[in-house]
């Protein structure tokens, strides 16, 4: 009650209203969650996307992500009586944000649970008047992510086969093992965009320190840029510690692994002219808890401990990775 209390107020004193929630935590406190969610909010017309990433303090959550909006009016889109999706308008985009999305049937094979989530992905983007080509993010979180990554991979490959990104390329994304209340061998969330006039541009951002995911069987873009007559967003996909040939550096390090996912972020931010303070949102993943006086002498070192993350437990897609980071920078337009 105390964190959703909290939310309820910050989101009352910027007077925005939220689009999209992202909840890491013990599938122990989803319940309770649920529960303080209802007394709090009434009703719940966004999306919610619940994966149990426990805290590396011990805590039943460890911590609330909320996309808000304050412009003007939101639309919730719902499948099967649950909201979904939200869409709205900032004057030079039009935006969809999804999550909580699963299969339907949980007894299917995993690979089969996903092509039925991204099904259900791409049936709200259409109820939206959206198409898969107009995604620019996506989240998976898998369960036993490791035991099907490859098959996942290859899946999410056979389905953007055909697909026409408006950007130019497949969206960025967040691949990480993490359960679900509803069992399902996934939940899933996506971000799309459609320009509403020429100020509007979306990108590919490329990775100097590292190659291109597809090249070693991933098929995601390790950074799109949205930008507008409004400002610019960089939204930086799940980064951890691989080498410009695809592989894993510093085995079994914490703090290494973390100085050089850091370092591979802190370029691809400073190719497109941002810094580390310009993000607005982050989740550190860390494969256990050991790790993470390592990352809070890192965030000391730069000066960075305000830095907006999230710090959850969950397991990465390589055995020997034990640190991820996902980040969205925002810079303002010099007249806004």
């Amino acid at each position: 009650m105390e964190l959703f209390s909290r939310l309820q107020q910050a989101l009352k004193d910027a007077d925005i209203v939220p689009v999209n929630l992202l909840v890491f935590g013990s599938l122990k406190a989803y319940p309770a969650a649920q529960e303080a969610m209802r007394r709090v909010f009434g009703r719940i017309d966004w999306p919610v996307t619940w994966v149990e990433g426990a805290a590396c303090d011990g805590q039943p959550i460890a911590g609330v992500q909320a996309f808000a909006f304050s412009a003007g009016r939101v639309n919730p889109i719902e499948l099967d009586g649950q909201v979904v999706g939200s869409v709205f308008e900032d004057g030079a985009l039009r935006h969809c944000l999804l999550g909580g999305l699963g299969p339907s049937l949980y007894s299917s094979s995993r690979p089969a649970q996903f092509q039925q989530t991204l099904g259900h992905l791409e049936t709200a983007l259409a109820r939206a008047g959206f198409a898969l080509g107009d995604v620019v993010r996506t989240w998976f979180y898998l369960d036993e992510l490791l035991s099907w990554y490859r098959p996942f991979n290859q899946a999410r490959t056979l389905a953007y086969a055909h697909v026409k990104f408006r950007a130019g390329a497949p969206p960025a994304s967040t691949g990480i093992s993490g359960r679900n209340p509803s069992g399902a061998a996934l939940v899933a969330g996506a971000w799309a965009v459609q320009p509403l006039d020429a100020t509007a541009r979306l990108a590919e951002v490329h990775s100097p320190l590292q190659c291109p995911a597809a090249a070693y069987g991933s098929l995601f873009s390790r950074a799109m840029e949205i930008s507008s007559a409004h400002g610019r967003r960089v939204l930086i996909s799940g980064t951890a510690s691989i080498s410009p040939g695809g592989q894993t550096l510093w085995p079994g390090n914490f703090r290494q692994q973390i100085r050089h996912t850091m370092e591979v972020v802190e370029i691809i931010l400073a190719s497109r002219g941002f810094q580390f303070p310009d993000i607005t949102r982050a989740t550190a993943y860390f494969k256990d808890p050991s790790g993470l006086p390592e990352w809070t002498a890192w965030c000391a070192g730069r000066n960075l401990q305000s830095l907006p993350v999230v710090v959850a437990q969950c397991g990465i897609c390589r055995a020997d990775l034990l640190f991820e980071l996902e980040a969205d920078a925002w810079q303002p337009s010099p007249s806004t």
